[in-house]
């Protein structure tokens, strides 16, 4: 990792922390490297990372096969400059100052690589609209 400060953080959350919230995180650590701080919770998370989703990321070529799910704590909310809820209702602690938005996504739950790879896809064009945001608010040396 560079010495340089990460531009922005970002927080992604959904329920389980094992699907969207993870295939989100696992794109931008992908596309901004060292850029962006990126963070992954859920309010309940699952056990493990959903298979299709680690499978439909590899088909990229991005490994999250060794993430875990984590529970959404205010101090990681906190921490971060934006919150991304992803469609499933989730509630997140609520800071002044923060960037909330919330991506209606498909759950991937139960859904083999085939019903996964359109939520994947979707989730990458958003990434990437993302950040270009983040690079925009870049401030000028």
């Amino acid at each position: 990792m560079s010495a340089a400060t990460p531009l922005a953080s970002v927080l992604f959350v959904c329920v389980h922390n094992a699907g969207r919230s993870q295939m989100a995180a696992g794109f931008l650590r992908h596309l901004a490297g060292d850029r962006v701080e990126v963070r992954s919770a859920g309010s309940l998370p699952g056990d493990q990372v959903n298979p299709a989703a680690v499978a439909a990321m590899a088909e990229l070529g991005i490994d999250i096969s060794d993430q875990q799910p984590k529970v959404l704590t205010p101090e990681a909310a906190q921490a971060s400059d934006y919150i991304i809820t992803m469609g499933c209702g989730d509630v997140c602690p609520y800071f002044p100052g923060k960037t909330y938005l919330d991506w209606q996504l498909d759950d991937p739950a139960g859904q083999g690589v085939e019903a996964v790879r359109p939520i994947r896809d979707e989730i990458k064009g958003l990434i990437e609209g993302l950040v270009a945001e983040i690079d925009a608010r870049k401030p000028s040396l």
